[in-house]
Protein backbone atom coordinates (compact mmCIF):
# COMPACT_ATOMS: atom_id res chain seq x y z
CA UNK A 1 0.00 0.00 0.00
CA UNK A 2 3.11 2.10 0.79
CA UNK A 3 4.58 1.35 -2.44
CA UNK A 4 1.45 2.26 -4.45
CA UNK A 5 0.57 5.93 -2.70
CA UNK A 6 4.50 6.49 -3.01
CA UNK A 7 4.19 5.88 -7.08
CA UNK A 8 0.94 7.54 -7.20
CA UNK A 9 2.47 10.46 -5.65
CA UNK A 10 5.18 10.75 -8.12
CA UNK A 11 2.76 10.02 -10.82
CA UNK A 12 0.85 13.17 -9.64
CA UNK A 13 3.74 15.33 -10.01
CA UNK A 14 4.55 14.58 -13.36
CA UNK A 15 0.89 16.19 -14.30
CA UNK A 16 -0.34 19.47 -13.27
CA UNK A 17 -3.59 18.29 -11.78
CA UNK A 18 -3.65 21.79 -10.34
CA UNK A 19 -3.09 24.02 -13.16
CA UNK A 20 -5.79 21.79 -14.77
CA UNK A 21 -8.35 22.53 -12.15
CA UNK A 22 -7.26 26.99 -12.62
CA UNK A 23 -8.19 26.37 -16.58
CA UNK A 24 -11.67 25.17 -14.98
CA UNK A 25 -12.13 28.07 -12.62
CA UNK A 26 -10.91 30.57 -15.39
CA UNK A 27 -13.62 28.98 -17.53
CA UNK A 28 -16.06 28.91 -15.09
CA UNK A 29 -15.14 32.37 -13.92
CA UNK A 30 -15.54 34.16 -17.30
CA UNK A 31 -18.44 31.81 -18.52
CA UNK A 32 -20.16 33.15 -14.90
CA UNK A 33 -19.77 37.26 -15.56
CA UNK A 34 -20.64 36.43 -19.63
CA UNK A 35 -24.12 34.29 -18.89
CA UNK A 36 -24.99 36.21 -16.00
CA UNK A 37 -24.60 39.84 -18.39
CA UNK A 38 -26.24 38.04 -20.94
CA UNK A 39 -29.01 35.98 -18.77
CA UNK A 40 -30.07 39.40 -16.69
CA UNK A 41 -30.91 40.69 -20.54
CA UNK A 42 -32.79 38.34 -21.50
CA UNK A 43 -34.48 37.96 -18.37
CA UNK A 44 -35.24 41.87 -19.06
CA UNK A 45 -37.07 40.41 -22.78
CA UNK A 46 -38.93 37.86 -20.86
CA UNK A 47 -40.73 40.14 -18.35
CA UNK A 48 -40.78 43.21 -21.20
CA UNK A 49 -44.58 44.52 -22.12
CA UNK A 50 -43.21 44.16 -25.66
CA UNK A 51 -44.34 40.58 -27.33
CA UNK A 52 -41.69 40.79 -29.72
CA UNK A 53 -38.96 40.64 -27.07
CA UNK A 54 -40.87 38.01 -24.83
CA UNK A 55 -41.02 35.75 -27.91
CA UNK A 56 -37.00 36.26 -28.20
CA UNK A 57 -36.20 35.68 -25.03
CA UNK A 58 -38.40 32.53 -24.59
CA UNK A 59 -37.68 31.33 -27.73
CA UNK A 60 -33.96 31.48 -26.50
CA UNK A 61 -34.39 29.90 -23.44
CA UNK A 62 -36.33 27.16 -24.55
CA UNK A 63 -33.81 26.43 -27.74
CA UNK A 64 -30.53 26.70 -25.95
CA UNK A 65 -32.07 25.14 -22.38
CA UNK A 66 -32.92 22.02 -24.57
CA UNK A 67 -29.51 21.78 -26.88
CA UNK A 68 -26.74 19.51 -25.42
CA UNK A 69 -24.00 21.46 -24.38
CA UNK A 70 -21.36 19.29 -25.95
CA UNK A 71 -23.43 20.07 -29.37
CA UNK A 72 -22.85 23.76 -28.87
CA UNK A 73 -19.07 23.26 -27.81
CA UNK A 74 -18.61 21.10 -31.11
CA UNK A 75 -20.25 23.98 -33.19
CA UNK A 76 -18.48 26.58 -31.81
CA UNK A 77 -14.92 24.68 -33.30
CA UNK A 78 -16.08 23.05 -36.71
CA UNK A 79 -19.00 25.72 -37.86
CA UNK A 80 -17.38 29.06 -36.35
CA UNK A 81 -14.15 28.21 -36.27
CA UNK A 82 -13.33 25.42 -39.25
CA UNK A 83 -16.22 26.60 -41.95
CA UNK A 84 -16.37 30.33 -41.01
CA UNK A 85 -12.77 30.79 -39.68
CA UNK A 86 -13.51 32.98 -37.30
CA UNK A 87 -10.50 33.54 -34.95
CA UNK A 88 -10.71 35.02 -31.67
CA UNK A 89 -6.77 34.94 -31.29
CA UNK A 90 -3.66 33.81 -32.90
CA UNK A 91 -2.31 31.67 -30.16
CA UNK A 92 -4.49 28.21 -30.72
CA UNK A 93 -4.92 27.39 -26.80
CA UNK A 94 -6.13 30.42 -26.04
CA UNK A 95 -8.29 30.67 -29.03
CA UNK A 96 -9.96 27.82 -28.16
CA UNK A 97 -9.97 29.00 -24.84
CA UNK A 98 -12.27 31.99 -26.01
CA UNK A 99 -14.05 29.80 -27.75
CA UNK A 100 -15.63 27.38 -24.59
CA UNK A 101 -16.20 30.32 -22.76
CA UNK A 102 -18.39 31.52 -25.30
CA UNK A 103 -20.18 28.10 -25.55
CA UNK A 104 -20.44 27.86 -22.00
CA UNK A 105 -22.09 31.15 -22.07
CA UNK A 106 -24.56 31.33 -24.54
CA UNK A 107 -25.57 27.61 -22.72
CA UNK A 108 -25.80 28.74 -19.38
CA UNK A 109 -27.22 32.33 -19.90
CA UNK A 110 -30.43 30.63 -20.49
CA UNK A 111 -30.59 28.92 -16.98
CA UNK A 112 -29.30 32.02 -15.55
CA UNK A 113 -32.39 33.97 -17.25
CA UNK A 114 -34.86 31.56 -15.65
CA UNK A 115 -33.68 32.07 -12.02
CA UNK A 116 -33.90 35.24 -12.05
CA UNK A 117 -37.15 35.32 -13.72
CA UNK A 118 -37.35 33.22 -10.72
CA UNK A 119 -36.42 35.64 -8.33
CA UNK A 120 -38.52 38.52 -10.29
CA UNK A 121 -41.11 35.99 -9.28
CA UNK A 122 -40.39 36.62 -5.44
CA UNK A 123 -40.85 40.31 -5.74
CA UNK A 124 -44.37 41.56 -4.16
CA UNK A 125 -46.42 42.45 -7.16
CA UNK A 126 -47.75 45.84 -5.21
CA UNK A 127 -43.29 47.13 -5.42
CA UNK A 128 -44.20 46.88 -9.56
CA UNK A 129 -47.70 48.85 -9.29
CA UNK A 130 -46.36 51.33 -6.91
CA UNK A 131 -43.20 51.93 -9.64
CA UNK A 132 -45.66 52.84 -12.53
CA UNK A 133 -47.64 54.92 -9.86
CA UNK A 134 -44.80 57.40 -9.29
CA UNK A 135 -44.41 57.08 -13.16
CA UNK A 136 -41.57 54.97 -13.96
CA UNK A 137 -41.48 53.23 -17.04
CA UNK A 138 -40.21 49.67 -17.54
CA UNK A 139 -36.65 50.11 -17.43
CA UNK A 140 -36.22 52.15 -14.64
CA UNK A 141 -38.57 50.44 -12.52
CA UNK A 142 -36.99 47.11 -13.63
CA UNK A 143 -33.21 48.42 -12.59
CA UNK A 144 -34.38 50.47 -9.70
CA UNK A 145 -36.83 48.22 -7.77
CA UNK A 146 -37.81 45.01 -9.73
CA UNK A 147 -33.97 43.64 -10.01
CA UNK A 148 -32.39 44.64 -7.04
CA UNK A 149 -34.94 42.45 -5.36
CA UNK A 150 -34.78 39.55 -7.98
CA UNK A 151 -31.54 38.89 -7.39
CA UNK A 152 -31.88 38.40 -3.80
CA UNK A 153 -34.97 36.14 -4.18
CA UNK A 154 -32.21 34.19 -7.02
CA UNK A 155 -29.43 33.56 -5.08
CA UNK A 156 -30.06 30.03 -4.68
CA UNK A 157 -30.70 28.99 -8.25
CA UNK A 158 -28.25 31.14 -9.57
CA UNK A 159 -25.70 29.62 -6.86
CA UNK A 160 -27.33 26.15 -8.73
CA UNK A 161 -26.55 27.27 -11.78
CA UNK A 162 -23.23 28.01 -10.93
CA UNK A 163 -22.59 25.01 -9.60
CA UNK A 164 -23.76 23.02 -13.06
CA UNK A 165 -21.43 25.63 -14.82
CA UNK A 166 -18.12 24.47 -13.02
CA UNK A 167 -19.22 21.16 -13.85
CA UNK A 168 -20.05 21.11 -17.15
CA UNK A 169 -16.56 23.40 -17.62
CA UNK A 170 -15.40 19.54 -18.30
CA UNK A 171 -17.12 19.65 -21.87
CA UNK A 172 -14.68 22.24 -23.17
CA UNK A 173 -13.18 18.96 -24.22
CA UNK A 174 -15.26 19.08 -26.66
CA UNK A 175 -14.09 22.47 -28.05
CA UNK A 176 -10.22 21.31 -27.79
CA UNK A 177 -9.22 23.04 -24.71
CA UNK A 178 -6.70 19.79 -24.05
CA UNK A 179 -5.91 21.47 -20.64
CA UNK A 180 -8.25 21.25 -18.31
CA UNK A 181 -9.45 18.14 -16.02
CA UNK A 182 -11.62 16.30 -18.16
CA UNK A 183 -8.52 15.93 -21.14
CA UNK A 184 -6.14 15.64 -18.31
CA UNK A 185 -7.23 12.67 -16.57
CA UNK A 186 -7.99 10.84 -19.81
CA UNK A 187 -4.48 11.07 -20.44
CA UNK A 188 -3.51 9.87 -17.19
CA UNK A 189 -5.62 7.06 -17.01
CA UNK A 190 -4.73 5.97 -20.96
CA UNK A 191 -1.09 5.75 -19.99
CA UNK A 192 -1.52 4.54 -16.02
CA UNK A 193 -4.33 2.40 -16.31
CA UNK A 194 -3.03 0.98 -13.14
CA UNK A 195 -3.86 3.88 -10.91
CA UNK A 196 -7.54 4.02 -12.83
CA UNK A 197 -9.44 4.46 -9.50
CA UNK A 198 -7.06 6.93 -7.50
CA UNK A 199 -7.02 9.34 -10.41
CA UNK A 200 -10.83 9.35 -10.67
CA UNK A 201 -11.27 9.99 -6.10
CA UNK A 202 -8.53 12.40 -7.09
CA UNK A 203 -10.55 14.72 -9.78
CA UNK A 204 -13.53 13.55 -7.93
CA UNK A 205 -11.74 14.93 -4.43
CA UNK A 206 -11.05 18.20 -6.02
CA UNK A 207 -14.73 18.88 -7.85
CA UNK A 208 -16.03 18.21 -4.13
CA UNK A 209 -13.34 20.61 -2.29
CA UNK A 210 -14.70 23.22 -5.30
CA UNK A 211 -18.88 22.37 -5.25
CA UNK A 212 -18.86 22.87 -1.52
CA UNK A 213 -18.15 25.71 -0.55
CA UNK A 214 -20.50 27.79 -3.33
CA UNK A 215 -23.13 25.78 -2.21
CA UNK A 216 -22.39 26.37 1.84
CA UNK A 217 -22.45 30.24 0.43
CA UNK A 218 -25.38 30.44 -2.00
CA UNK A 219 -27.42 29.11 0.77
CA UNK A 220 -26.28 31.61 3.48
CA UNK A 221 -26.70 34.63 1.27
CA UNK A 222 -30.24 33.02 0.10
CA UNK A 223 -31.56 32.60 3.84
CA UNK A 224 -30.06 36.12 4.75
CA UNK A 225 -31.17 38.07 2.12
CA UNK A 226 -34.29 36.76 0.83
CA UNK A 227 -37.16 39.25 -0.01
CA UNK A 228 -39.62 39.33 2.80
CA UNK A 229 -42.81 39.28 2.10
Amino acid sequence: MGDYLSQFTELLSTYDVLGAFWVNIQLTFWAAILSLILGTALALMRISPVSSLRWAGSTYVNLLRNTPLTIIMTFMVLAVWTQLQISLSPDFPTNFFRFAVIGLTVYHAAFVCEAIRSGVNTVPIGQAEAARAIGLSFAPAARLVILPQAFRGAIAPLGNTLIALLKNSTVAAAASVTTETSSLMRTMIEFNSNYIYAIFLTFAIGYVILVIPIGLLTTSLSTRLAVRR
